[in-house]
């Protein structure tokens, strides 16, 4: 007998990921990975991942409902991409699948649906004490873009406050700062975090140290950067990354002090996660506490990098259990 479905989704500037939660069971299967750049519309990468659960003759032919956790703001009923050419009208793709039950969300909003069901496994902790249950908690994730928002657990729900944190400006810390925001600001009319705390933002640091230092640019992509930082073959790589943990440590501290995020900070997003070592032994928990008369508040704040696969996806799934 098929099965009962949610449909889930993430989809960010570069990826989309679907997958599908067993209504009776609560388990996430048949992911679906796709790049974005080769969809030209969100429906036709839509209509693969159903055309593929439709195949395998195991559910039913539409899901009950669903949650697709979007890397834009989700106020509107059409959804226009920050970081890509993707748009969604969820009015239309609820009539169209037949879900009255159709969310749209932010995609971390999605994570912080996930951060405050987390368990031990979920993520690494970089320093500080334990987290203090019902309090709120920060989370951010450099990817793409950059994604912020806080949560107030509760037991019998759960609060998530999104918003565009990613775009508060980028505040520098020093001299070696100072210049590359300097010299940032004549590619850009105004410098956001997100230019530097981003896939981008790593590219934009390497393209500024390399000015500063007169240095040939011998990396054009960040997952470039970043190996070539990890295997310590370029110097103003290795800066480069080194810049990027300390303005980690920064915007989170700034993160922890806005909210009063006593549960704890997590990290997420597509780049911390692989170069979890170097963080660990960067100047990233420093620059969290780095905030003067308040360090000793930020002292006892647990700073977590989220290791679990597919966070968004697992909160999607949260998001449509709190509202059942």
């Amino acid at each position: 007998m098929a099965k009962s479905w949610h449909l889930l989704a993430d989809i960010g500037g570069t990826n989309a990921r679907f997958a599908l939660g067993d209504v009776s069971t609560g388990q996430i299967s048949d992911l679906l990975t796709v790049s974005v750049a080769d969809h030209p519309t969100f429906s036709s990468a839509l209509q693969l991942y159903l055309s593929k659960i439709e195949s395998s003759g195991d559910w039913d032919q539409r899901p009950i409902d669903g949650c697709l956790a979007v890397a834009c703001p989700t106020d509107r009923d059409v959804v226009t991409f920050t970081n890509s050419d993707w748009v969604i009208d969820r009015k239309d793709l609820a009539f169209s699948l037949d879900i009255p039950n159709l969310q749209v969300i932010n995609d971390f909003e999605a994570i912080g649906y996930a951060a405050a069901r987390f368990s031990e496994d979920d993520w690494e902790q970089l320093g500080g004490g334990q987290s203090r249950p019902d309090k709120v908690i920060g989370v951010l994730g450099p990817g793409t873009g950059l994604g912020v928002c806080g949560v107030l657990p509760k037991k019998s729900q759960v609060i998530v406050m999104p918003g565009e944190g990613g775009h508060v400006d980028f505040a520098p810390v020093g001299d070696e700062e100072i210049e590359i925001i300097r010299l940032l600001l004549t590619r850009y009319r105004r410098v956001s975090a997100e230019r530097v705390l981003s896939g981008a933002g790593l590219q934009n640091i390497y393209w500024a140290l390399s000015q500063m230092h007169g240095a040939e640019q011998r990396h054009a992509t960040p997952a470039d950067i970043s190996a070539a930082a990890l295997a310590a073959d370029d110097p103003v790589a290795v800066e480069a990354l080194e810049v990027f943990c300390r303005v980690l440590g920064s915007v989170a501290g700034n993160l922890a002090l806005t909210y009063g995020a006593l549960g704890g900070v997590y990290i997420a997003g597509g780049i911390v996660p692989r170069i979890l070592d170097f963080v660990r032994q960067s100047d990233f928990r420093e620059r969290f506490l780095a905030k003067g008369r308040f360090r000793d508040y930020l002292n006892d704040i647990p700073t977590r990098v989220v290791t679990r696969e597919n966070p968004g996806l697992f909160g999607a799934l949260q998001s449509l259990q709190s509202r059942h």
